[in-house]
């Protein structure tokens, strides 16, 4: 159903966005319309035990069996209810979507650059190997018990993650703010901006990130339009690229965009990338870019901030968007019905302490080895996640080929 924001009201039936859809889980993200609106878009309905799939976005087919909501629901545009038959188990169904093969088969179809979308007639032609249903009801006893391990490490591994978070903001807070991370009022004031911005250190300024920096969104060219006489095919960089303190690069696609583009757009050691939209915590998350790959440029869903010359180290800047500066644009961004994002003009009025330039190198020295631990933390977290992202895979691969036991 297509819904406009004057549709929704405080309670009523439950409306399934995209953000409800995550890969195999259900997320309970609340909103609703009238129980009269809902009536004029029943045959949108959506009950227990429906799969919903997400026609656009990451990890597609991504998708989620719909729980007791104790309400009325209804899908919205972009997510696709299915209707199982009696003969498919609805978990068998959920299972299929998350395989190695129905992934890789969905993203040779995937459509755009920026918000990739698999479409209706995509969901609707996703190959599903259909044994029995007492050999799904077997196969899926010994696949949930080997992913109920999987799914404890994971949990336990996300905690970790944010342990580390919480130990990158502690230190970001003391060494910038001069504040501990069990403080509150610098930080709660910076995260307001809403007047004056706490009094810092002598020597020290605040400034806007538009002013200290070159800010620019990125590559919004879909590859449905990419003709012409003068075009480059050169990597990009997508949100699934750019994590809180790293860069995932690991899987980097490429685009065909016009030469000028792709020269005004490539990345260059220094800058600093910052994600423009996704869930409400992940705005503003990023790092530094190296150099790794030649020529590579971002699509517009990340920021590209090119610090002028001396006035911030590119890692001081990187650690503050990541913690209080990503609280800020928690606090400032937009949220739409279905993600949360902040605007190019929105994000350049970030505000930033900037220390003096002799104090910088040190500074970010001392936060760099204070960080070893976590920065240790983190790659481990991240070789593991991977590690049982894998392992996931040729489980699920395994079992919808007939071969787990």
């Amino acid at each position: 159903s297509n819904l406009t924001s004057a549709h929704y009201s405080d309670d009523g039936a439950r409306v399934i966005r995209l953000e409800n859809v995550g890969d195999g889980i259900f997320r309970d993200a609340r909103s609703f319309v009238p129980l009269e609106h809902f009536e004029r878009l029943r045959k949108h309905e959506a009950k227990r035990g429906d799969l919903v799939v997400a026609s656009l976005g990451e990890r597609l087919p991504r998708a989620c069996l719909v729980p007791d909501l104790g309400v009325p629901a209804l899908v919205k545009a972009d997510c696709i209810r299915i209707r199982l038959r009696n003969d498919i188990h609805p978990k068998w169904a959920l299972y299929s979507t998350q395989t190695p093969a129905a992934k890789r088969w969905a993203e040779d179809r995937l459509r755009g650059v920026g918000r990739q979308r698999l479409g209706l007639r995509g969901i609707r032609d996703v190959p599903v190997n259909l044994p029995t249903l007492d050999e799904q009801h077997r196969i899926l006893t010994i696949l949930e018990d080997h992913l109920s391990r999987l799914d404890a490490g994971r949990a336990s591994l996300e905690a970790s993650e944010r342990r580390s978070t919480k130990l990158l903001r502690g230190l970001v807070l003391s060494r910038m703010l001069g504040q501990a991370d069990s403080g509150h009022s610098a930080r709660a004031a910076v995260v307001a901006d809403e007047g004056d911005l706490p009094r810092l250190a002598d020597g020290w300024t605040w400034s806007r990130l538009g002013q200290l920096a070159n800010v620019v969104g990125g590559i919004t060219k879909d590859s449905a339009k990419e003709s012409g006489v003068d075009l480059v095919e050169v990597p990009y960089l997508r949100v699934a690229n750019v994590q809180r303190g790293r860069l995932d690069l690991s899987v980097v696609k490429s685009v065909r965009v016009p030469r000028a583009k792709a020269e005004a757009l490539r990345l260059l050691p220094g800058d600093v990338l910052m994600n423009e939209g996704g869930d409400r915590d992940k705005l503003g998350r990023g790092w530094v870019w190296s150099g790794k790959i030649d020529n590579c440029i971002h699509q517009n869903h990340v920021f590209r901030a090119r610090p002028h010359n001396g006035v911030i180290r590119p890692a001081l800047l990187s650690w503050w968007t990541n913690t209080i500066g990503g609280e800020w644009c928690e606090r400032h961004g937009r949220q739409s019905v279905n993600l949360a994002s902040i605007s190019l003009r929105r994000i350049r009025e970030m505000p930033v302490p900037v220390p003096p330039h002799a104090e910088q190198q040190a500074l970010e020295r001392e936060i760099a080895e204070a960080l070893v631990g976590a920065s240790r933390l983190a790659a481990d977290v991240a070789a593991a996640t991977t590690r049982a992202a894998n392992l996931r895979g040729a489980i699920l691969a395994a079992a919808f080929a007939g071969a787990l036991h």
